[in-house]
């Protein structure tokens, strides 16, 4: 087997500047450092993960368990977590929950059992409070639109005043029939419901009446999207906006409208929520809440490090910014 020494003598420098190099310390000149991974390199040697465990405590690698990874906004969120892990000196593992409180619970107890430094979960179902025993001081971050009471460490983003001023988008467009389109339910506290209650804001502020026919409870998919446009045009229900619970949904939206005949935005201005990649390169572009993705990115990475630099501070809770982006949908 390599060793760490092998290394040295190869590169001709010190064993301590191989260890800087390989575990990514500063200190070490860019031409050392190139000579010393060419000697890596060369040699073979394989840094050993468990031994350098054992002594710093840490594998330098945190998770980040999610719903589903087959979901635009998971996939720009994961970008920015490895991003922002990486400038940390953290490794990123992805776990795929499917929404279940089983898959979010075993997302919880594997990092625990991988000896991951710490876990960043969007958990849908699942409450880490009454599953403390099982991690106990394990960092854990948790993402989404869930009241802990400032109880475990928190970031998530402005769903109420993102869907808020969405809704006022519209309003101030002319818009006086504003649909919402929504997820499953209304009832708890979810995505879905938090930004019903934007929408609703929105209207009473304004003087217009909620009429639950605009009301669309459909999914979180573009088919859902599509569906919830038929379904209303098939009710008889007249609209001309649509502020949809995510990017995803808006883009069936504007597919239904499209099969409908229907333009937007000269017949029908559309928002979305998330600001994915794709929304800019839609024909009309797509109106949408950028929810702040590398704010919490960043501010759940940072939370993971200064846990593990002092594992008693408070919990803290955070929310980030969003921005309106106002594109063709909306003109």
């Amino acid at each position: 087997m390599v060793t760490m020494s092998d290394v040295a003598r190869l590169a001709g420098v010190s064993k301590m500047t191989v260890s800087n190099v390989v575990n990514n310390r500063p200190g070490v000149s860019d031409p050392v450092r190139r000579r010393v991974l060419e000697a890596v390199q060369q040699s073979g040697y394989r840094l050993n993960v468990n031994a350098r465990t054992l002594k710093a405590g840490r594998t330098g690698v945190i998770g980040l368990a999610v719903p589903g990874v087959d979901q635009p906004y998971f996939g720009v969120l994961g970008e920015h977590v490895i991003a922002a892990a990486a400038a940390k000196g953290f490794h990123v593992a992805i776990e795929q929950t499917g929404a279940a409180a089983e898959g979010e619970a075993e997302a919880i107890s594997q990092s625990h059992r991988l000896q991951f430094d710490g876990l960043i979960i969007s958990a849908v179902i699942l409450d880490p409070r009454e599953q403390a025993q099982t991690w106990s001081d394990f960092p854990i971050v948790m993402l989404g639109e869930r009241d802990y009471g400032q109880t475990i460490d928190h970031v998530g983003m402005n769903n109420e005043a993102g869907s808020r001023a969405a809704t006022e988008h519209l309003i101030e467009r002319g818009c006086t029939r504003i649909a919402n389109v929504t997820g499953w339910s209304l009832e708890g506290v979810h995505v879905g419901s938090r930004r019903y209650h934007g929408y609703t804001e929105a209207l009473k502020a304004a003087g217009i009446p909620v009429d639950p026919a605009l009301v669309c409870l459909s999914g979180m998919g573009q088919e859902t999207g599509r569906r919830a446009v038929h379904d209303l045009h098939e009710a008889g229900v007249d609209f001309d906006g649509v502020v949809a619970i995510t990017d995803s949904v808006a883009i069936g939206v504007m597919r239904g409208l499209a099969d409908l005949g229907m333009r937007c935005p000269e017949d029908v201005r559309v928002v979305g929520f998330d600001d994915i990649s794709v929304c800019e390169f839609l024909t009309p572009s797509l109106s949408t809440v950028a929810p702040g993705h590398r704010w919490m990115a960043e501010k759940a990475v940072e939370l993971i490090a200064s846990r593990l630099e002092d594992p008693t501070r408070p919990p803290e809770d955070h929310t980030a910014p969003f921005e309106l982006k106002i594109r063709e949908s909306t003109r």
